[in-house]
């Protein structure tokens, strides 16, 4: 029989939910797609739903790591920013590194 460990990370600030799974997602589909409501609709989110993570995201952040820019000729679009690629970079990297952690630790424990 082969064993399986689970675990889900989120990072808080102020008691409040900084970045989590679901808003890395969220920043990494912004971040293909340039649109906050073309990154809703690829991880089937309303857009009102998006909207408020990411303005939570910008709120306890220390800076903002999304940046809008209304329409025009070219139309608007969603950035992230160098401060947003940076949390994705952080959190994908100790998020790695438990899920190695716990595969080890679960390896050794011999059950």
């Amino acid at each position: 029989m082969e064993y399986k460990i689970k675990s889900r990370l989120w990072i808080e600030t102020n008691n409040q939910v900084l970045l989590g799974e679901g808003r890395i997602q969220l920043l990494k589909a912004i971040a293909d797609t340039r649109s906050l409501s073309k990154a809703a609709k690829r991880l089937n989110m309303s857009y009102k739903k998006a909207w408020n993570l990411i303005d939570s995201i910008n709120t306890n952040a220390k800076t903002p790591v999304v940046s809008k820019s209304i329409g025009g000729k070219g139309g608007g679009g969603t950035i992230i920013t160098a401060h947003g690629k940076h949390l994705i970079e952080i959190f994908d990297n100790i998020n790695k590194r438990c899920w190695e952690f716990l595969d080890k630790e679960l390896e050794q424990a011999n059950l």
